[in-house]
Formats: C-alpha cells, structure tokens, sequence
C-alpha cells in the first residue's frame, strides 16, 4: 500500500510542472489539462517520493513536479516494477508501461547537479479507469497479470522505406502474423540500415518498455550497410544462435541463398531479439516455423514457463 503525495501538471511542453489540488484521468488520455496528456502510452508519470529525497539531500532545492512527474508516491521501488503492474487509486486505475526514459537534452536541475533521477527512476503509465486523484489517496499496486498477451515491437531496417522511396511491406507483414496469433504489438518502426540508431531502439525497447520479443527485417545479407546481427550481438547479454542457425536450415528448404543470410538472435535482459530477413515472404515463412517454439523461451524469460 501507497500514498499520493502530490499531483502536478503543466499547461505547457517544456514548463516545469506544478503542484495542484487534484487532477483528473481519462482513460485512453490521461490527465485533463496536461501537456503531455495524449493517445500514447506516456500519459501519467510517477516518481516515488524517497528518490526525491534522497535527492533533496545531495543538496538540491527541487519541489514537487520539477523531474516532470505528474504523481510523487511513497511506498514503492517504481523502477523495478515489471511493465504491466497496475495501480489502483481511488476509481482509477493505472497501468505501468514504460520504466525510465531516455534524456536527450539535460533539463536545468540536471545542469546545476550534474544529475536527475527521472530518467533512471520515474515510471511511466496509461490510464485504464478514469477519476480524480488527490494528495492524501492511498495506491493500491496491482502485481502483472502473468497470462497477459505476450509483447511484440518491430523493426524494418532499409535506408530506401525509411525515406519513403518504397513501402514497407516485411514489417505489416510480420505484424499480421504476430496479431493472428495473439500478440500485442507495443510499437512499429522503420529505420534506415546501420548500427547506431538501431542499437538505441534495441536498448530501449528492451530496457524501459520491457517488450518481450522484437523482431528485426532486412539488414542481414552482404552489403556494406547490412549490420543488423552487429547491432543485435552488441546489445544483448546471450546470444541464441540455435534461432539463426535453424532459420537458415529451414529457409534452404525453399532457396539455396539462405546461406548467405547472416541473421542471428539474442537476450537482452528478459527480451528475445530475432533477426528475420528483409522478404515479406521470407518473414511469413520464418515466422510459421518460428512461433510455436519460441513461446517457450518466452515464458521462460518472462517466468511464466520453467525449462
């Protein structure tokens, strides 16, 4: 059991936010009057009051909404609660989908401190049931269901899709096979071929929105710019090179050139990364052969499964 602290918005992107008497949730929405209220899966930020302090005592005079957190709580280590934990407050119900964030231009308590604990320690959540939340309101945590749908992200790599010279076409074609049968599909990216941007998703998918599998199309043959397995082997933990190895056995079956795919597959922390070729065709194929085995490893990995 919890206990709001306080609740903050701000009118405006870029303001500081500020501590009000109460706000209002709307589902599929967020906090009535917020700046980043909206149809994505950030609505409403919490930040757990401890951190704060345990910032305040470094030093640094911050109030209530300076990190940008919509809700300051106590009673709860936010950062490591699994994506799909619920919080019950009063009417409304939370439910967490992405731990941290990435920073990409330092705000001004990181300036003057050298630090700011948002990134690393504010969660963020969607808003399931509407209401109003005040201070003084007790937080019910709700544990992850374990039988939720199982997560997906993918990933299109090509320098030509990513500039609109053509469609995609590996992508929407991987996403309808995952959703007949039965995943959710947290996010769906186009991306140009090489490694940088590629590995940030990658962290980032696996890190803060702890998807349970992604799954990467093209960037896997000889050109110059085919670095998709570096970008995967860079950021995962273990690899898996049964996946790959058994992918190119099976893909023989219908063309000699499997051969020369050099798609691999990986662990980063609790999510599965598979490299999948860049055909629509070969990505329908690999998948029917994919599926039903690698449900397993999830559960494994997500604790649902035991080996």
């Amino acid at each position: 059991m919890g206990k709001v602290l306080a609740v903050c918005t701000s009118e405006k992107k870029g303001t500081q936010k500020k501590p009000v008497q109460e706000i209002e949730l709307r589902p599929e929405w967020g906090i009535v009057g917020d700046a980043h209220a909206g149809n994505w899966h950030r609505q409403v930020s919490l930040l757990a009051f401890e951190k704060i302090d345990e910032f305040r005592k470094k030093g640094a005079e911050v109030d209530f909404g300076a990190f940008g957190e919509n809700i300051v709580c106590e009673g709860f280590d936010l950062k490591n609660l699994p994506v799909g934990t619920r919080f019950q407050v009063g009417d409304c119900l939370l439910e967490l989908t992405q731990v941290g964030k990435a920073c990409h231009s330092h705000c001004e308590i990181y300036k003057v401190m050298g630090d700011c604990i948002m990134p690393r320690e504010g969660v963020f959540t969607i808003v399931l049931k509407g209401g109003k939340v005040k201070p003084g309101m007790e937080i019910t945590m709700i544990p992850a269901d374990p039988e939720r749908p199982l997560t997906a992200a993918i990933i299109t790599l090509s320098d030509r899709a990513s500039e609109g010279v053509y469609e995609d076409k590996s992508g929407p074609a991987i996403r309808e096979r995952l959703e007949e049968k039965g995943y959710q599909i947290i996010e769906q990216m186009v991306l140009p071929d090489g490694r940088p941007r590629l590995e940030m998703e990658l962290m980032r998918l696996a890190d803060q929105r702890q998807v349970n599998v992604i799954f990467t199309t093209g960037g896997t043959g000889f050109s110059v710019r085919d670095l998709t397995p570096e970008a995967t082997k860079a950021v995962c933990d273990r690899e898996v090179p049964g996946i790959g190895e058994a992918l190119r056995n099976y893909s023989m079956e219908f063309t000699p050139h499997a051969m020369l795919s050099r798609q691999t597959a990986g662990i980063r922390k609790r999510t599965l990364i598979i490299n999948l070729p860049g055909s629509p065709k070969a990505c329908r194929e690999d998948l029917e052969f994919l599926l039903g085995t690698i449900e397993h490893g999830i559960g494994i990995l997500r604790g649902t499964a035991t080996d």
